[in-house]
């Protein structure tokens, strides 16, 4: 799945409700979270749902690419979880932390069809993905 789709995907739906529907799904495609990575270690702070996020480095030790593994145990957050691995796993740090997520997020219409508290959470997603990047980038220099 690309950001691409999911936008296309986005823009045939004609309500929110097939829209969140939508987003269960791509939740529902993440692949299996190993049992051993849901540890606190790997919890996100500040979200209200359970979030785990799991980083592997790999490539250039200048810019390496970081691949992302995530869940939670809500629906609509693991979707959001599943979005947000779209838009940055595979990437490399120096493309994580150049990405507007806020703008992504914003064509997509979630940050005004979420509550608060999931919006919240994301914004604590988003932060420890570019914490992951800039620590990848400064440990290689």
């Amino acid at each position: 799945m690309t950001l691409d789709e999911i936008t296309e995907t986005f823009d045939l739906l004609d309500d929110w409700e097939e829209r969140y529907r939508y987003v269960i799904e791509l939740g529902r495609s993440l692949p299996p979270f190993p049992e051993e990575a849901r540890t606190d270690a790997n919890l996100v702070p500040g979200c209200t749902s359970r979030v785990w996020l799991v980083c592997h480095t790999s490539g250039p030790a200048g810019n390496p690419t970081l691949t992302f593994l995530g869940d939670s145990d809500a629906h609509i957050v693991r979707g959001l979880v599943a979005i947000l691995l779209t838009i940055c796993s595979g990437h490399t740090a120096q493309e994580i932390l150049a990405l507007d997520t806020e703008a992504i997020f914003g064509r997509l219409g979630l940050r005004a069809h979420i509550t608060p508290q999931r919006s919240n959470g994301l914004t604590s997603m988003v932060r420890r993905i570019r914490q992951e990047a800039g620590e990848a980038l400064s440990a290689a220099g």
